[in-house]
């Protein structure tokens, strides 16, 4: 397995080399960000090791820049910043984990194990499908190029649709997915919630497949989302005389 650890500590990155290479692993050393990112694009590695704080480029627009090249390279950050919000955002850019400064070398061993299990597979930072964009850390969509603002349910659902591009979704995985098994639904809630999406991405959007369930679609030439007012709202008018668990 080849590594590259990006890391400007010349210790640390010697250390890193050191440990790894004792441990069967073919590994790259790059000083700083820019570097980084060049030979990770070229250099066929099976996984990253990459620092936060560097030089020239910062290990998040590093591992951003990989994710909006559609490379899914697996990549482990490595760490002073040990704030939770600084580990989230080195997730939610894109990083498949974050281990903080001082670190157990045994646990970066296990850590690295279980990236390389998984392999380079992929998984966007921003889901797409057609012209519909889904954010899951800004909680934000877009739909032909427009802001659309969906309900934490409505949400729940797109999302789920949009990490199964194309394939059809039964209302049964919906209910245990999107919805609280736990908590008593009304039986028609997914129909209720897919017209509320419906009205606000546009309705060639989701497509019912009779007998089966739903399924994302691409909409066709000039076709667009709901109304402005649908668009704006805060929620659809509906959500409260909606069918549907405590919890919504």
């Amino acid at each position: 397995m080849r590594l590259l650890v990006v890391e400007d500590e010349a210790r640390l990155a010697a250390a890193l080399r050191r440990g790894l290479q004792a441990e069967g692993f073919a590994v790259d050393v790059a000083a700083d960000g820019q570097d980084g990112l060049e030979m990770a694009r070229h250099g066929g590695y099976d996984a990253m090791i990459l620092d936060v704080m560097l030089p020239r480029l910062s290990g998040y627009r590093v591992v951003r820049q990989l994710r909006a090249e559609r490379h899914w390279l697996p990549v482990l950050m490595l760490s002073a910043k040990d704030g939770e919000y600084d580990q989230a955002d080195g997730l939610d850019c894109g990083a498949d984990d974050y281990l903080t400064k001082p670190f157990s070398y045994i646990v970066l061993l296990a850590r690295l194990r279980a990236l390389l299990r998984r392999g380079a597979q992929a998984r966007p930072v921003v889901l797409s499908f057609g012209d519909v964009e889904l954010d899951p850390a800004e909680r934000r969509v877009l739909v032909a190029g427009r802001e659309v603002t969906l309900t934490a349910r409505e949400f729940a659902l797109l999302e789920y649709l949009m990490r199964r591009p194309g394939q059809v979704v039964s209302k049964t995985e919906l209910l245990d997915h999107v919805w609280d098994a736990a908590l008593e639904t009304a039986p028609n809630a997914v129909e209720v919630y897919v017209g509320y999406l419906r009205r606000k991405i546009g309705r060639d959007r989701l497509e019912t497949v009779r007998g089966a369930g739903y399924r994302l679609a691409v909409a066709g030439p000039g076709s667009a989302p709901g109304s402005p007012d649908d668009l704006a709202a805060p929620g659809s008018p509906g959500d409260l005389a909606a069918p549907r668990s405590p919890g919504d």
